[in-house]
């Protein structure tokens, strides 16, 4: 299925000078004439999270609801052996990522909401494994945050390898602002840092500290559900949902803390306030916020020659107002912004391909190809 999308390139609007930006200083300019289509390329997904390509080219998709297909010339395959989850709330199956040497060891990642360990509930867990024809074996249990809470919100998860080999991934708050974000001897509201094996890097910062979670690389996160690696300096960007405003765009630095629930742009649910600063020394700024939220959900950089009025770009999804933000960077700082996709649904992730094609996951429909006109 293919449709038209139309666009015009929107105007360059501001370039601001301080550390953090906002979606009020640098307004999203719809697309008006054409420049690509859109073709459905697995279609009848419900929730796909997680996607990643294999080396022959074909997919992986996780479904929130515990499902692994492999999409493969055209069919579906079911993946036995897929771990247990908790499917509640915004927990279930999430990401899934390869290794960088996967051609040769064959680890797969994934992370899920999992029932293990103490208490009641769930938490985010890290497994990898190896897929044997259409089953999952090896299964390693790498980490797992404690303790399970029976709160359905804030699991992160994203997955994410660097340059060098380490294994990058996220956890939210768990509905737990108060207690977990800022406090590195407790799980949730951080970015971790493992070997591959999920040994612990003898270099990450808080190894020599007691009591510390010693997976953690930084803190004072709300619930990230994008992380990627950047193409050209090899760092590690990071989103995620602000409450009601505030979601955020960090560069994750070792040691450092993002300021959550500390700092905000954002406000209670219900209008109230629950911090009166946005900033505080020791703290990070934003690389951008936006307020109000879009609700991000994946993303990607833009590496590929396909679309060369694309290139370096940042990819969003939005899960709130359905659509894929571009977002036109200089010097670490968003200049524009423009929407793609509008009113496609529910952005749950943006990968490009191998084929340097750049592929959407949108709930309720599948996974869409953006193909373009030039």
């Amino acid at each position: 299925m293919k449709q038209t999308v139309s666009f015009l390139t929107a105007i360059l609007l501001a370039c601001f000078s301080c550390a953090q930006q906002s979606e009020s200083e640098i307004k999203a300019e719809t697309p008006n004439a054409i420049d690509y289509t859109t073709e459905m390329i697995v279609p009848d997904l419900n929730i796909p999270w997680g996607l990643v390509f294999l080396p022959d080219g074909s997919m992986l998709i996780t479904e929130k609801s515990g499902e692994i297909i492999h999409f493969k010339n055209g069919k579906k395959i079911n993946i036995a052996g897929t771990p247990t989850i908790v499917n509640r709330g915004q927990g279930g199956l999430l990401d899934i990522e390869l290794h960088p040497d996967y051609t040769n060891n064959g680890w797969l990642y994934l992370s899920f909401s999992s029932p293990e360990g103490e208490g009641e509930g769930a938490n985010t867990a890290i497994m990898r494994a190896k897929l044997k024809d259409t089953t999952l074996k090896e299964q390693q249990i790498i980490y797992k945050g404690t303790p399970n809470t029976r709160k359905g919100q804030h699991f992160g998860s994203r997955i994410e390898f660097d340059n060098q080999g380490y294994l990058y991934f996220s956890i939210g708050d768990r509905g737990n602002r108060d207690e977990n974000p800022q406090d590195i001897t407790k799980d949730c509201g951080k970015i971790y840092r493992l070997h591959d094996d999920g040994s612990i890097p003898k270099d990450n910062p808080f190894v020599n500290m007691p009591n510390a979670k010693k997976a953690i690389y930084s803190y004072g996160h709300r619930n990230p559900q994008g992380l990627i690696k950047h193409p050209e300096t090899g760092e590690m960007w990071e989103h995620e949902h602000g409450p009601q405003g505030g979601d955020e765009i960090n560069i994750i630095q070792k040691a450092k803390n993002f300021g959550w629930p500390v700092i905000s742009y954002g406000i209670n649910y219900n209008g109230t306030s629950f911090t009166d600063i946005t900033e505080k020394e020791g703290m990070e700024q934003p690389l951008f916020h936006w307020t109000p939220s879009i609700a991000p959900c994946g993303m990607t950089f833009v590496a590929s020659d396909k679309y060369p009025q694309w290139k370096g770009n940042l990819l969003v999804g939005s899960l709130k107002f359905k659509y894929l933000e571009r977002l036109v960077l200089k010097d670490n700082k968003v200049v524009k912004r423009e929407k793609l996709l509008e009113d496609i649904g529910r952005v749950r992730n943006v990968v490009q391909g191998p084929d340097g094609y750049i592929y959407v996951g949108v709930e309720g429909k599948g996974i869409v190809k953006i193909v373009p006109n030039n």
